[in-house]
């Protein structure tokens, strides 16, 4: 029997899970944009806002959906999952009271410390702004301020790096916060390992390594990602095994206190001098480094997502041994001031031509609007270029290349992937653990 998919969501993310299901589905999709991308892959796309979920449901039922898998935290929070689960539709991702580990860091960290949880670090929570003010300036260190709710990766501020302790002052006092976690500072490298997770199963992913800062050498404002990269083994260049290993255990341990856990459960995880540390989870793919990990994903997708409504065990993960490196490219101002409603030109056969012989360059667009007269940008990332290859090296190169596909008013962090970069990474944990 044939299983008809139902996507939620438009962004970069969703055109790489699209693109991984479509070859085994029928796929329909719905998102408050219209993503070309998707677009072209689907059956039929629906404008529907990605929380609305009696509209989802709705859609659902219009094309007689099998399995529905979520893209975005917003319908996660909004209980889309719960809806379409209610409305007979087996939905990949988590209840909105699982998907708290994410969408309420208070209770994230409250659950690791009481699950015991390794990786955890030390931490308080504040409702009042003034006394959480008086516990920065009594604290002996730096630290890392954290809204408790969704920021789309926005809204941390971090002392004694991207903000002095009266700067994170001024933006407790000057934002509409009413909760904030405020922990101990994590000093290393930061990478992700994204697991498939349904019926007590935890299925690994490769870890990938983002680039949250908006310009090349991490300088400025942080965003929701200009960049990311993996190498052609589960870990990256700066980790060892034990590393990896080390971050499964965290993820195997929280599926452990969540048994009904369902979807992806994404660990942003710090390789510090005393090990790995969690910075956070979310309860869904990242963006982008879902654009790194389901286009070496050589198991179907479509497999995991069935295995996981049939109540079987997940299928043991094959990946291509390549590496991949993605690059986005941004409005003019992003993230800041980013410049909405701009037309722009995507080449599409500039990103074909980037190819190699053992390479492969993909195009995935995100947060676009698709108009009768031309694509136009929103206040997010435009696309994404990913280079895949035999090394981190060819592969930047491919996606370096194909970022000839951007046009005028859109930026790219040129140095993701490159050498140099990469061996800051590891010469900055070789100096860490020595």
């Amino acid at each position: 029997m044939s299983e008809t998919v139902l996507l939620v969501g438009g962004g970069g993310r969703e055109h790489a899970i699209a693109r991984a299901i479509a070859p085994d589905a029928d796929l329909y999709a719905c998102a408050s944009n219209r993503n070309p991308g998707i677009a072209a892959l689907a059956e039929d796309t629906r404008t529907i806002e990605e929380r609305d979920a009696d509209a989802i449901v709705a859609f659902a039922d219009d094309v007689d959906a099998t399995l529905a898998i979520i893209g975005p935290e917003s319908a996660l929070a909004a209980g889309v999952a719960d809806a379409l689960d209610d409305a007979g539709v087996y939905t990949f991702g988590p209840s909105a009271d699982a998907a708290r580990i994410e969408t309420d860091k208070a209770y994230q960290r409250r659950f690791m410390q009481e699950e015991g949880i390794p990786g955890c670090p030390d931490f308080e929570t504040f409702d009042d702004m003034a006394a959480a003010c008086e516990y920065i300036d009594s604290y002996d260190g730096d630290l890392a301020v954290k809204p408790a709710g969704l920021t789309g990766g926005k809204g941390v501020r971090v002392t004694g790096d991207q903000v002095t302790k009266d700067e994170a002052k001024a933006y407790l006092r000057d934002a509409d916060y009413d909760r904030v976690v405020l922990e101990e500072r994590l000093v290393g490298e930061e990478f992700t390992v994204q697991a498939f997770v349904a019926n007590g199963d935890v299925r690994p992913t490769p870890a990938v390594q983002d680039h949250k800062r908006a310009y090349e050498g991490d300088e400025g404002p942080n965003t929701g990602g200009m960049g990311s990269y993996s190498d052609a083994a589960p870990t990256l260049p700066f980790m060892d095994e034990s590393d990896y290993a080390a971050a499964v255990d965290v993820l195997e341990a929280t599926v452990d206190a969540l048994p009904d856990y369902k979807g992806v459960l994404y660990g942003q995880f710090m390789l510090t001098a005393e090990g790995v540390r969690v910075v956070e989870f979310n309860a869904r793919f990242g963006d982008p480094e879902a654009m790194n990990t389901l286009p070496v994903l050589e198991t179907p997708f479509l497999d995991v997502l069935t295995a996981a409504r049939d109540g079987d065990d997940l299928p043991t993960l094959a990946f291509d041994d390549r590496a991949t490196v993605c690059k986005y490219a941004v409005p003019a101002g992003y993230p800041t001031d980013p410049e909405s409603g701009a037309r722009i030109a995507v080449d599409e056969e500039s990103v074909a031509a980037a190819e190699t012989e053992s390479g492969d360059a993909l195009l995935f667009y995100a947060s676009v609007d698709a108009r009768e007269d031309g694509l136009y940008t929103t206040t997010s990332r435009a696309f994404a270029v990913v280079g895949i290859d035999d090394t981190i090296a060819d592969a930047e190169c491919i996606a370096e290349d194909a970022l000839s596909a951007a046009g005028d008013g859109l930026r790219v962090r040129h140095d993701i992937g490159t050498a140099s970069l990469v061996q800051r990474r590891v010469d900055h944990m070789r100096d860490l653990r020595e």
